[in-house]
């Protein structure tokens, strides 16, 4: 196993926990993770990669060994587009100049391909695991959309604790039954800690339960994509449960029309993995980011 070391970089007021695979002088890959995730979960994709890289991997903010800054203020809600400022600023203190590769899943894959719409001239490649943004939802939803905001600040959501970390990996399997023992184990420690009653708790602020008091808008998300100059590849799960959960009633393919915005977009499919595809088959995902970004 490829083992990481840890930095603390502090960007827009936030001390950012981040994971660093390999020399300083390789190619570098920066990656993002999924929502309710940590750096980590990276690993084993790491470990797949045959070529000369240098992996940067920041825990988000609200997640792993970053700040809380949500949690530290008392509740509220995490502002999505201070992923894209934490990135900016990630960036800014490891690449300051040039283009990059962006390699992010699910949240992170959101993420880097809006950075790669406003920031078009720092993006060399995106490789998009699993993102698809969101539903958009009618305009008449949003009185409901607010009043849930509402009532979630006077009731704000919480987290279920774990007895042992045995229950946390039972819990990451349960989740994706593909999921390796030893794998679930791996990321268990990394997506737990100890809760100091005995316990594990995860590594995430509850404030990301939270729903946004705004809608998404896939208008204004198609109208960034269109801006990005980088070449991107869209790597999606065969039968893809979250993209059909995300489509709804709308058919899958009119809800993937969306993609056309991007000038270079290209996907692959990958058989035998679900939403966690760099977990399911790390050794494929490996290839195609090696391949797409040498």
């Amino acid at each position: 196993m490829n083992v990481s070391r840890s930095e603390f970089v502090e960007v827009n007021g936030v001390r950012l926990h981040v994971r660093r695979w390999g020399a300083g002088d390789a190619l570098i890959l920066f990656m993002l993770h999924g929502w309710m995730d940590v750096a980590a979960s990276f690993q084993f994709v790491v470990d797949a990669l045959g070529g000369n890289w240098q992996v940067i991997a920041p825990d988000m903010r609200g997640f792993g060994l970053s700040d809380w800054p949500v949690a530290e203020q008392g509740g509220g809600n995490y502002w999505f587009y201070d992923y894209l400022a934490d990135l900016d600023g990630l960036l800014a203190h490891y690449a300051s100049t040039g283009e990059v590769n962006l390699v992010g899943h699910s949240m992170g894959a959101n993420i880097s391909c809006l950075y790669a719409g406003v920031r078009p001239e720092r993006v060399r490649r995106v490789v998009d695991l699993e993102g698809f943004g969101m539903p958009s939802p009618p305009v008449a939803q949003a009185p409901r959309r607010l009043r849930a905001w509402l009532d979630e600040l006077r009731d704000p959501p919480a987290l279920r604790r774990y007895a042992t970390l045995d229950d946390v990996a039972a819990r990451l399997v349960k989740t994706n039954p593909r999921l390796a023992a030893g794998r679930a184990r791996f990321l268990a420690q990394h997506w737990s800690k100890p809760d100091g009653e005995g316990g594990y708790m995860l590594l995430a602020d509850a404030a990301h339960k939270m729903r946004s008091p705004l809608l998404y808008r896939i208008d204004e998300v198609m109208a960034i994509w269109s801006q990005v100059r980088a070449k991107v590849l869209h790597v999606e799960a065969a039968g893809s449960e979250t993209l059909a959960r995300l489509a709804g009633e709308v058919p899958v393919g009119e809800f993937k029309s969306r993609f056309s915005a991007f000038p270079d977009w290209r996907e692959r499919i990958i058989d035998d993995a679900g939403h966690m595809v760099h977990h399911d088959q790390p050794e494929v995902v490996a290839q195609l980011i090696e391949a797409f970004c040498s």
